[in-house]
Order: C-alpha cells, then structure tokens, then sequence
C-alpha cells in the first residue's frame, strides 16, 4: 500500500472513530447546565424491572451530587466521617483513587451537596462547607483552594454551600455570599482572585449559575438569597436584578437561556418566570409569573414552547405553556428532578421511581417506571445520561443503566 492510500484510509478511520464518541459531560445538568443531554438511539421504553444494571459502585460517601464524565473517567464527590473526597473512576465503575478535599456538611442532610466541574485536565469541586478546590483529573493532586468562609467572609447557610463551580474561559466562579463579597471570580489555573462583586451584598442561595454568551459580553445568572443576578463576567459589574416577592431565602435552581429569554422556577412562593433579556444584556423585562408552579431544587426542561417541571407543595409535574405561562397539564408522579434525552424526559422523584415520559407539547405522556432499590438515604440527585448510559446516585451508590436501544 502507497503512504497516500495509506493517509486516507487512516483519515478515514478517524472519521469513523470520532463519529462514534458521545458528548462528555463535563459539569452540573450537562455541558450547558439545561439538563438536555444531545444522546440518540436510546430506548424508547423499559421493562417493568427498569432498564439493565450494568454495575454500581458502593462506598462513594453521603452525597446528592451528580457525577461528572469524561471518555475515560467518572469524577464524583463524597462524604465520609464529616469530611469530603473526591472520587474518579473508570467507566466501569472501578474507584481509581480519591483525594481528601476537606470539612463536609453534616448538620442536616448530611452529604455532598455539588457536581465537580471538569475542564480539560482540571477538576474544580466546592464542599459544602465553602471550599473551593483545583484537582488534577489524573493525579488526584490539589493544585489549589479557597476557603470562601476565610477568605472571603462568607456566613453559613441553613443548608450548606450548594454551588456546582461554573468557568468562563480562564475565569472559575464562586459565590461566598458576604457583605462586601456576593461573588468572587478567581483564575482557574492559579487561584487567584481576579474581581470582587458586591452585588447585592445578600448570603449566598443554592444556586449553581448560568452562563450567557453574547455579542456584547458574557453574563452570569444566578440568584442570591432574595435576588436573581445579572454579573458581567468580565469585570463582576452588577448589571441588572430582580428581587424576590417571598422572604424565601432557597433558590436552587439554574436558570435557563433561550433565543433572548430567561426562565426560572423557584420554590418559597416565588414559582415560575419568564424574563426578555435585552438585546445587549443590559437589562430584563417580566414577561409572565405563575406561582402555582413551583420547583424547588428538582430543575426544569424546555421543549419548543413548553416546561417541564415537578411542583415542591403539590407532589406533581406540571407542563407550562412557555408563552403565556400557564400550566396545560399535571401528572401525578412524586416531586423530583427531571432531565432530557433523544426527545424523551427522564424523572427521578424523592420516592425512588424513574420514570420515562413523553414530552407531547401540552400533555405529559408517562411511559414505563421503574423503582431505584440500591443505594442509601434521600432521593435528591439529578441523573446525567452519557454515551448511551443512565447514571443515578443514590448516597453511598453510583447505578448505571444500560439505555441504549440495540
């Protein structure tokens, strides 16, 4: 064989080879923390057993955090004896090491609280207890770390520090919550603090943030414990903010973007909202406000023009129009999270049933359930599908369902 039918075949192997690689999954809820995972041919509905287990790694430590994935390792936080590590495993489920991070959170519901954020050969991780941490994925080794509560006057909150770190090219992101520090932008290579926002001055909520991504500049979207926030990434400028209709201080959930609106949905009274955000970004405008609907910390899915969402009082989910905001559909099925998947969504409520539903623009269509029976302890984490594979933790337990359609 000559080197040029050599080179094209080696190029064509490659094609071939880079086809079949699935989107890594690098942060909280996805690579653009919508909770829509770009996977196909997966099945498209499952025995009354639930889909294959294909193994489960026990001895993780206490935790609600999902796992992040890269093609060759499974990073994962957890707590043991009051103190957090972080995990990496293969993707058989095998733990390669673990690195001793710090103080967890243990006064009530006890656990790791966060998903690590994975950037090429770094590893970003914050403890509930508001340690911020650079690790190499594959050494284990601490690069470096804050302490949010030392370093940057932070107060302790009800719940634990519940932040999953977001990057911004060479930017990591933090929220201490002080006075005089609402939000912290450190370089992510070496620590360093970069800007200081005051913001509001406001305690820190549970919320791991959004990015958008326009023209005129970077803005990041979260929420403080009465406010949602609009920072520049650039210089920490406080932009725009929305304050809160309830003295609810529990703000979980990540925003969303899209095609020049911002949804949120809250629970504490505040329910859901729909914002137009300026061409430029400068400022936001209320669209609609249902209250009825109102999410804690389970996160939504937009489909076209609708949301899909669990309720926190009422243990339903609902379907919202997203252009009026009105709710067209409820479905009796736990409270919990909800991610998507080859157009289809997947529940996961606080009773240990995932459920497998159509999102059929007004309706709410379930398909097959199933009931999660390994694992310790509450029901809380936000499942994450990866090359054709169903990832729940579940406490000490990380479970992986085989999904694929065959």
């Amino acid at each position: 064989m000559n080197l040029k039918k050599l080179f094209f075949l080696s190029a064509a192997c490659f094609i071939v080879s880079a086809s079949g690689i699935a989107q890594e999954v690098l942060q909280f809820r996805g690579a653009d923390r919508s909770g829509i995972y770009k996977e196909s041919n997966l099945l498209k509905s499952w025995p009354a057993t639930g889909p294959n287990l294909l193994w489960e790694c026990e001895g993780i430590g206490n935790g609600y955090g999902s796992p992040a994935i890269t093609a060759k390792n499974i990073f994962i936080e957890g707590e043991i004896d009051t103190v957090n590590y972080l995990f990496a495993l293969d993707l058989t489920g095998k733990i390669q090491w673990k690195t001793k991070i710090g103080k967890e959170w243990v006064i009530n519901y006890p656990g790791v609280r966060t998903t690590p954020t994975v950037v090429n050969d770094l590893v970003y991780i914050s403890t509930g207890w508001g340690k911020v941490a650079c690790i190499e994925a594959n050494s284990g080794k601490e690069k470096w770390s804050v302490d949010m509560m030392k370093d940057f006057h932070a107060k302790k909150i009800t719940f634990g520090f519940s932040e999953s770190p977001l990057i911004d090219d060479n930017k990591v992101f933090i929220s201490p919550g002080s006075a005089d520090t609402n939000i912290v932008a450190l370089d992510r290579f070496t620590g360093k603090t970069l800007w200081i926002s005051k913001a509001l001055g406001e305690k820190t909520a549970y919320c791991s943030p959004l990015l958008i991504k326009l023209p005129q500049r970077n803005i990041l979207v979260t929420f403080s414990a009465h406010a949602l926030l609009g920072i520049d990434t650039k210089d920490g400028k406080l932009i725009w903010s929305q304050k809160q209709e309830s003295e609810g201080d529990v703000q979980c959930n990540t925003p969303y973007y899209d095609n020049g609106y911002i949804y949120y949905i809250t629970g504490d009274g505040n329910g859901s909202v729909k914002l137009k955000l300026s061409d430029d970004g400068s400022a936001i405008t209320e669209v609609w406000r249902n209250k009825k609907c109102d999410n804690l910390f389970g996160a939504f899915i937009k489909v076209n023009d609708y949301i899909y969402t669990s309720g926190y009082e009422k243990w339903l989910y609902y379907t919202l129009d997203a252009n009026s905001g009105a709710i067209t559909d409820s479905v009796k099925f736990s409270r919990g999270s909800i991610i998507s998947a080859d157009n289809l969504l997947y529940l996961y409520n606080e009773k240990g049933q995932v459920g497998l539903f159509n999102p059929n623009g007004p309706k709410l269509d379930q398909i097959s359930t199933f009931k999660i029976t390994k694992g310790t302890k509450a029901h809380y984490s936000h499942p994450v599908i990866c090359n054709g594979i169903l990832y729940i933790r579940h406490g000490k337990s990380l479970l992986a369902y085989d999904i694929k359609n065959k």
